[in-house]
């Protein structure tokens, strides 16, 4: 792994649902990783993007997710607070867990920090990113040589643990 990666932030996007104001849940997640731009954070490169099966497996439309990797000044705290209010912004409405979306922006990992969280402050690394294919396979496009910060797991390690049923195809 080299330098760049150990210091790396991602941040993965994801919708399954179209927005009013964009032509598709990909034209909306674009146009938030531009958002980060204005916001003290500046996006340094993205995965290809996938199309995703839900989690967990239900009737809803599959998701467009991409992981972006980032720079900014901010601190993991501060990152996760503009991750939200960009959701805010794009008319995100938290309901229950798994629903359909216009857009979720999760913090992943940030700079390989560990952190409990709680109210208000990122968990890092992103708590259930291990088990999501959603996460794992354009990571795994992005940074090849990426490990856990807590199992020091290699992303191809993690690749291989998916559930079948965890499908991701590139488009």
């Amino acid at each position: 792994m080299d330098k760049r990666d150990r210091r790396s932030i991602f941040i993965g996007a994801g919708a399954n649902l179209p927005h009013p104001s964009y032509a598709s849940p990909r034209d909306t997640l674009q146009a938030a990783l531009l958002e980060l731009d204005r916001r003290q954070t500046r996006v340094l490169r993205y995965s290809p993007w996938y199309s995703t099966a839900p989690v967990p497996a239900s009737d809803q439309p599959w998701y467009v997710n991409v992981v972006a990797e980032v720079d900014t000044d901010l601190t993991a705290d501060g990152l996760l607070h503009t991750l939200h209010d960009i959701e805010e912004l794009f008319g995100r409405i938290r309901s229950v867990p798994n629903a359909p979306r216009l857009i979720d922006l999760d913090l992943i990992d940030f700079r390989r920090e560990i952190a409990a969280g709680g109210a208000g402050k990122a968990t890092l690394p992103h708590p259930r990113m291990a088990e999501r294919a959603f996460v794992v396979r354009p990571l795994a496009d992005l940074a090849p040589e990426w490990r856990h910060p807590i199992s020091g797991l290699a992303i191809g390690d993690l690749l291989a643990a998916l559930p079948a049923d965890q499908r991701a195809c590139r488009f």
